[in-house]
């Protein structure tokens, strides 16, 4: 076979990968985790938050010191399901419970998702995993307070 001709089915296959990895029913696997996982926060609802967690998850921000040392802090699916169900996230009034779910990137089994949260932006890498969307890891970044942001 010619280059050309390789070329061409190459980005043939490449332009109809996407589309194969962005399904609706996908999509909806992807929002739905994010979804979980919010209102498992909100609602103190340990059986959504575990529905949207795989197993081995790791939440994960860096906090820096006031002499500039970063520290890595983690949060393990398990953890995440306690608070849950320890109803920290009721502690929200329904009014400023904000859940917003930007879905960034999907390829495959993979996809990269904004969810915005009342104090803070979780960057979720959700997996298909056994047939079913899952979050896997979690970087996040608290809101800066009033205070912080008058400054």
């Amino acid at each position: 076979m010619s280059p050309k001709i390789l070329l061409s089915i190459a980005l043939l296959i490449g332009a109809a990968m996407p589309a194969i990895a962005q399904t609706d029913e996908d999509r909806d696997g992807i929002r739905r985790a994010a979804v979980n996982y919010a209102e498992g926060w909100y609602e103190g609802s340990a059986e959504k938050m575990e529905l949207a967690l795989h197993p081995d998850l790791a939440k994960r921000i860096v906090r820096n010191g006031p002499e500039g040392n970063s520290r890595l802090d983690q949060m393990s699916s398990l953890t995440l399901v306690q608070a849950a169900r320890g109803g920290y996230g009721k502690q929200t009034p329904k009014d400023q419970q904000q859940k917003d779910v930007t879905i960034l990137d999907v390829f495959g089994g993979a996809a990269t998702v904004k969810l915005e949260m009342r104090g803070w932006i979780d960057y979720l890498h959700i997996a298909k995993w056994n047939g079913r969307w899952v979050i896997v890891n979690v970087l996040w970044e608290t809101k800066p307070t009033k205070a912080e942001a008058a400054k």
